[in-house]
C-alpha cells in the first residue's frame, strides 16, 4: 500500500511539473517585444504584448542601405554595390543578434520619425545594447544630428571610436560612403 502511494505521488508530481511547464508562457509570458522582421541594419518590425505591430528605427545610429527595388538589386554601380554589401552584412548581424535574444527585444522609445516609425534604443533580454554592438563591429555609424535624443550617446560614441581606431568593418573600407550621404546622392 505504501509502495503504491509512493508511485502515485511520483507520477502525480511529474504530471504537475509537465503541465506547469507547458503553461509557462501563460503564467510567465516572455518579456520584451517580439521581432517579426529585420528590415535592414537599423529597422525592425515588432509586435508588442498587446499584439500591436509597429516599425522601429534605431536611435543613435545609421546603418548602410540595403536595396529596396529590383533596379537597386541589379545595379552595377560601384557605390551601390559597396553600400548594399555593407547593408547586407549589417542586416545579417542584426538578424543574428535578434535570434540570440530569442526573437525578443526591449525598447526605450525616444522619438518617432517622419515615416511614423518609433525611434528607440534596442536591447536584448540579456541587456546587450544592439546599437553599441553594430557600431563597435563597424557595421553602422553614429548619427550625430539626433545624438541629443540618444540616452546612451556616450556608449555609442565610445563604440565608434574603437571601431574607427581598429579599422573594423566600414572603417577599413576607403570606398564606403556614409548612409546619410548615400541617400542624399540618390
Amino acid at each position: 500500500m505504501v509502495r503504491i502511494n509512493k508511485q502515485v505521488l511520483i507520477w502525480l508530481c511529474a504530471g504537475i511539473i509537465i503541465l506547469g511547464l507547458m503553461g509557462c508562457d501563460r503564467l510567465f509570458p516572455p518579456s520584451g517585444d517580439l521581432v517579426e522582421r529585420v528590415s535592414d541594419g537599423d529597422t525592425l518590425t515588432v509586435k508588442d504584448s498587446q499584439g500591436q505591430k509597429f516599425s522601429v528605427r534605431f536611435a543613435c545610429m545609421d546603418a548602410p542601405e540595403v536595396p529596396h527595388t529590383n533596379k537597386e538589386k541589379q545595379s552595377q554601380r560601384t557605390s551601390d554595390r559597396n553600400q548594399f554589401t555593407w547593408g547586407a552584412k549589417a542586416q545579417e548581424r542584426l538578424q543574428q543578434l535578434v535570434k540570440q535574444g530569442g526573437d525578443r527585444v526591449s525598447l526605450t522609445i525616444t522619438d518617432s520619425d517622419r515615416y511614423g516609425r518609433k525611434v528607440a534604443e534596442v536591447r536584448l533580454k540579456d541587456g546587450t545594447f544592439v546599437q553599441q554592438v553594430l557600431i563597435k563591429e563597424g557595421l553602422a555609424k553614429v548619427y550625430r544630428p539626433y545624438l541629443n535624443k540618444c540616452p546612451s550617446k556616450d556608449l555609442v560614441q565610445q563604440a565608434e571610436a574603437e571601431a574607427q581606431q581598429q579599422k573594423r568593418g566600414i572603417w577599413g573600407d576607403a570606398q564606403f560612403v556614409n548612409p546619410w550621404e548615400y541617400r542624399r546622392l540618390k
